[in-house]
């Protein structure tokens, strides 16, 4: 029950409470950078999500060892470890996907939710708490950015991983081109994060 109610804590902050992109506004350079495909959005994602909570859990682990005057130099070693991996795999196994995302994998060690997080919660507790911590704040980081990338290639390109979404592939939509054009990002960005503040900020009037 312990371990239950510990994951439940985490979740829901990292979900929704202290959501790395609408409550911390963190992270937004991945909006402008692959969310104008669902496909690399959803790869970027889960690089990210694996990224964050083995690093955090092997900064928790490395924490009482780590001498403080070279703890971000550990910490970004760290990070790029994983990123390395999550790279190498790609290329190895998806070179496409490795094209297409191009240098923006390698960019997730300087997205500062990850050397955030491991700033925030990994030096203070333990390798399980800092990995759940780092997995469901990548889950807050990942969803959001799956919303705003589902918009941006439905009504910019009319498909949805690829496919064709019904009436808006068709001649009768006339297809929002600036959608897949950088300004579409933060234009949808703001819009979600609005709705989602909106939302939090209703949930938490009716709690007072």
């Amino acid at each position: 029950m312990a371990v239950l109610n510990t994951t439940k804590k985490y979740a829901i902050e990292g979900i929704w409470n202290n959501n790395p992109i609408f409550r911390q506004v963190l992270g937004l350079c991945s909006t402008l950078a692959i969310t104008n495909l669902v496909s690399n959005t959803a790869v970027m994602c889960a690089a990210l999500v694996f990224t964050l909570a083995f690093s955090s859990a092997t900064v928790s682990y490395l924490r009482n060892i780590t001498p403080r005057n070279i703890r971000i130099m550990v910490e970004t070693l760290i990070i790029a470890f994983y990123v390395i991996i999550v790279d190498v795999i790609l290329k190895a196994y998806w070179p496409q996907m490795s094209s297409n995302l191009g240098p923006y994998v390698g960019l997730i060690i300087t997205n500062c939710i990850v050397l955030g997080r491991t700033e925030a919660c990994a030096l203070s507790n333990p390798p399980g708490g800092a990995f759940l911590d780092g997995f469901f704040n990548g889950l807050g980081y990942s969803y959001i950015l799956l919303i705003v990338a589902t918009f941006r290639e439905v009504l910019g390109m009319g498909t949805f991983l690829g496919m064709p979404v019904p009436y808006f592939s068709s001649a009768y939509f006339d297809r929002w081109i600036m959608m897949v054009m950088p300004p579409g990002a933060f234009f949808m960005l703001a819009i979600v994060v609005w709705v989602f503040r909106t939302i939090q900020h209703n949930k938490e009037e009716k709690t007072k």
